[in-house]
């Protein structure tokens, strides 16, 4: 297994955790996505245990690239973002599992038992809360998504991408009270309520990723 934490106290808690498991061997450690893409292919291990912030190449990256190039690695994502939101992304992304921080180290067994039998593992505590939040299916996401107008899908992603309502209303040139009506016709058609709850369903359908919103808060949002 590889280890991928930007911080060295974590790993090497980590590490201790695992050799007490005697599930799988530590063959490396990486504290950044470029580091890790290198060990993966220098060391081809068979599991990596990855967080998602990290400097350089983010975590999100990181999958896509190992995906494309080391297939037959499984990644579990271990991170503090326990929003079903981030576990949505990372498993399209490629992730084999999902573990928030705060699991138990028994449930860090399971899961690495999970997904050297080829199988996915997504925590409980985050399938309970996606459930709890998003009551509908995703085909039943997708036809109320398809039931948008052109205009109510463009706000919509602007929104969730971070923009603000005077920012929105420049980019589509319309008026600010245009922007509110289109938003209030969103929440009624989606039967939503707040506006994260809006961006939460965007990243669930797909209309925008996780990776798309941390880049769009670290540039101070849409201009």
């Amino acid at each position: 297994m590889l280890l991928v934490d930007h911080y060295a106290l974590v790993r090497a808690g980590i590490r201790a955790l695992l050799d007490k498991l005697q599930l799988v061997e530590v063959v490396g450690e990486a504290g950044d996505g470029r580091e890790a893409l290198d060990l993966i292919e220098k060391l081809g291990p068979d599991v990596v245990l990855m967080d998602l912030t990290m400097p350089g190449l983010s975590g999100f990256e990181v999958l896509k690239l190992t995906g494309e190039k080391f297939p037959e690695v499984h990644v579990i994502v271990l991170t503090m973002h326990d929003a079903e939101e981030f576990a949505f992304q990372a498993l399209r992304a490629g992730a084999a599992g999902f573990l928030p921080k705060s699991a138990a180290s028994a449930e860090l067994n399971l899961a690495i038992e999970h997904v050297m039998r080829g199988r996915k593992y997504l925590s409980p505590t985050v399938e309970q809360k996606a459930t709890f939040e998003f009551g509908r299916s995703t085909q039943g996401s997708g036809m109320q998504f398809a039931e948008l107008t052109q205009r109510q899908r463009e706000v919509l992603t602007l929104i969730a991408e971070g923009g603000s309502t005077k920012n929105i209303a420049r980019a589509l040139n319309i008026s600010v009270k245009t922007v509110e009506t289109h938003r209030a016709q969103l929440m009624d058609r989606l039967d939503i309520h707040d506006v994260a709850s809006l961006v939460r369903y965007a990243i669930k359908i797909g209309l925008v990723s996780i990776e798309e919103r941390l880049s769009e808060k670290k540039m101070g949002g849409r201009a």
